[in-house]
Order: structure tokens, then sequence, then C-alpha cells
């Protein structure tokens, strides 16, 4: 008789959790950060040009206050270009490089990637070298909620538990003292299941990050300035990496090719240097250095004694198991060293922009275009030219041509 009445709270519980988890999934469908790190990030950043164009306030920009328009453009960049001059202007002023169209994004979803943009706001200070911090995820306010629920659905459970007792009572049926959830076998195992399934996550999750180093940034053994060299100086950076462009290293400059210009450059004029920390950095000292690691006396400009290599950290690792080629990127594939590196021009201590995660690199490849024209690495590639030029498709991603494919990457 009074059975019922234990399992309608029972009941209330379990549609209570599944009602909130169904409500927590809806709002991550339409969680517009997410789908912007998921579809945008790796082309786009919110308040500076990556290899595309900064999104803030793209609202106030050509057609896109007209969210029809902004749903035509995403769905398919090119076709959409055809019938918009400010399209097709934007088309120009990146050399032809057609945006990655995106057919399978929603209307909502596109609204809720836009909404993130125009009520984004920058959550960190700059960085001493002018570069913000990866923005934080909402793992943790999602574990206290978790924590939350569970404590409430606790507490219902000893509720029901003396509702029921009471009931019992009453009805003349008396039981023993309730055993305490301490010593409930039911309570014991569920609580080993939980400290089970939560360390299991603790430990995939450190081992997916095991050899991860977003934001190393080693102290080097002289203070190089990419800022000023790459930045003020516009040092190309291909006289420094020359591999990056023939081969499958970007290779680390020798100290010759630093001493062509430092023989005659011997003193720092520029600005302030200053560490990530705060200390400032006496640039003269830091060529001094360098003298010292080539053999070079500036009293009598030529070299005295042998020089040795200078010892820089490696801040850029992939396993052994991965392959990668620069070539194949920087030269075939036209990919800006930003796309990888971040603004490495703006950078005194460079530090690592990217996680170089396998998820990140399919991510690139999965919405990248191939640069296509007048580029003959991709010639044997007949089926795609002729579809593009029928009109069949508007661009091709690294994905169709082999792009994600496990040997392409691995030994």
């Amino acid at each position: 008789m009074n059975q019922p009445k234990s399992i309608s709270v029972r009941s209330f519980l379990l549609s209570l959790l599944l009602m909130v988890s169904g409500f927590g999934s809806n709002l991550m469908a339409q969680d517009g950060k997410a789908l912007f790190q998921t579809n945008c990030a790796s082309c786009h950043a919110i308040n500076k040009k990556l290899t595309g164009p900064a999104l803030a306030g793209f609202q106030d920009r050509g057609p896109w206050a007209d969210r029809k328009k902004l749903y035509a453009w995403v769905h398919n960049p090119m076709g959409y270009s055809k019938s918009d001059p400010y399209a097709a202007n934007l088309l120009k002023e990146y050399n032809g490089v057609v945006m990655t169209s995106f057919p399978q994004l929603s209307e909502k979803e596109i609204d809720a990637i836009a909404d993130y943009i125009i009520n984004y706001k920058d959550p960190t200070p700059p960085r001493p070298s002018g570069e913000t911090a990866p923005a934080s995820d909402n793992s943790f306010l999602f574990g206290i909620l978790a924590l939350a629920l569970a404590v409430v659905a606790l507490t219902l459970l000893q509720v029901n538990s003396n509702l029921k007792k009471l009931t019992d009572e009453k009805d003349g049926v008396f039981a023993g003292e309730p055993i305490p959830f301490w010593k409930n076998k039911a309570y014991i195992a569920t609580g080993i299941i939980l400290l089970f399934l939560t360390g299991g996550y603790l430990i995939a999750q450190s081992a997916i990050g095991l050899g991860r180093q977003t934001n190393y940034q080693p102290e080097q053994p002289i203070y190089y300035s990419h800022k000023v060299h790459a930045g003020i100086n516009q040092v190309n950076c291909l006289y420094c990496h020359g591999g990056a462009m023939e081969g499958k290293h970007a290779n680390i400059p020798s100290v010759n090719v630093c001493m062509n210009c430092h023989a005659a450059i011997n003193e720092y004029k520029g600005p302030k240097l200053v560490k990530a920390d705060g200390e400032e950095v006496n640039g003269t000292n830091e060529i001094k250095k360098l003298y010292s690691y080539s053999g070079w006396d500036p009293a009598v400009n030529k070299y005295t004694k042998p020089g040795k290599p200078i010892e820089w950290i490696k801040i850029h690792s992939l396993p052994d198991h991965v392959y990668f080629n620069h070539s194949q990127h920087v030269k075939a594939g036209g990919v800006q060293c930003q796309t990888c590196h971040g603004e490495i021009q703006k950078m005194d201590e460079v530090y690592q922009f990217s996680n170089l995660s396998m998820g990140w690199c399919v991510n690139c490849h999965r919405t990248t275009n191939v640069k296509f024209k007048e580029n003959g690495f991709y010639s044997m590639y007949e089926k795609f030219h002729n579809d593009i030029k029928s009109g069949k498709m508007d661009s091709v991603t690294v994905e169709k041509i082999g792009g994600t494919e496990c040997q392409k990457c691995h030994y």
C-alpha cells in the first residue's frame, strides 16, 4: 500500500536528473564557444588576424548584420561571393583563398557562434609579450554542477527513506533503525564505482595530455626577440629557417647566420626588452653572448678563437612516430607560420602557441582548403580540378585528398 509512494519519489528523482541532463546536453549543443573552437578557431581569432580576418565587430562590416546573408555565406562562401560585392572584395583581399564552407551547421548553431563573438570579452590581461593566454573551458563549472546534483540526489533518497519509515509506522509496520549510509553496502558500492570512474577519467585525461606543452616557454641561452627581428626589422622567417620552405625541418639557424648581421651590429638601440617575468634585458649584453659563442672579437673585427654552437632549447616537439614535413605545408599548402606558431612576429620570448595534438591537426585538415590554383603539386587530382571548373564543388579540403588517413602522418 505504501510502496507506490516510495516508487513515486524515486521516479520523480530520476525524471529530474534526466531532465537536467537533457537540458545540459541541449545547452552544450548550442554552446557558441565550443562551436567556434571546433569550426572557426583554426583560421580565425576574435581580436587578431590569423589566416582569416579578426571576427570582432563582424556584424558592423558588410552585409553580416543580416543573419540570412550570414547563413548563406557560411554555408557556401564561393557561391555567395558571386552575388555580393563585399564578399567578392574580401576574397580579393585574401588572394582568392576561399573560406571553408560549413553546410552542416544549422542556423541556430551559426547564431550561437555569432552571439559568442559579439558578446566576447577578453577574460585576461595581455601577456608581457603582447599575447593573450588561451581561454579556459567550463570543465570546472560542470564538475561543481555534477557534485551539487549528487548531493541533492542523496538528500532526496534519505528523505524518501524517512517518509517511508513514518508511513510504515503509522500503518503498524515497525522496521528497525535504518542502516547508516557509511555502512550501507549499496552506498559503498556506488561510491567505489564513482571513484573508479573519476579516477579512470582523470588518468585518461592525463594520458591524452602527456607530452603536450602549450604555453611552454623555456629560458634560452641568449635572449632572442622575434618581435625585434621578424616584427620591427621585418627579417623574413626563411632567412633564418630556410628548411621550412624546402625541407622537412624548419632548421635552427647556425651561429654564422646570426653573425651575417651582428658582425656589424654590436649594440642594441631598439625598444626596451622585458622577459615574461618582468625582468628587463640588456640587448647589447645579449649580443656580446653571441660573440662569445662565435669567437668574434668586435675590437679587432675578426674571429680570434674557435666558435661553438648555441645550445638553444627546443620548444616545438612531436612524437617520434609522427611524420611532419614543413615544405608540404609551407610550400605546397601555402600555410603561414602564424597558423601553427601564433603571431610569432609579436613575441619576444617564443612559447608554444598550439597544443600540436592529433585532434588539432586533424581538425585543421578537415577545415582547411587546398590551394589548387597554379599549384603543380596538386595537378594529379584531375577530378577535383574538373569538378571545380564545372561548378560541382567550390573548394577542396585537405581531408578530401587523404589528409586524415592514418598512414599520411604515422609510420
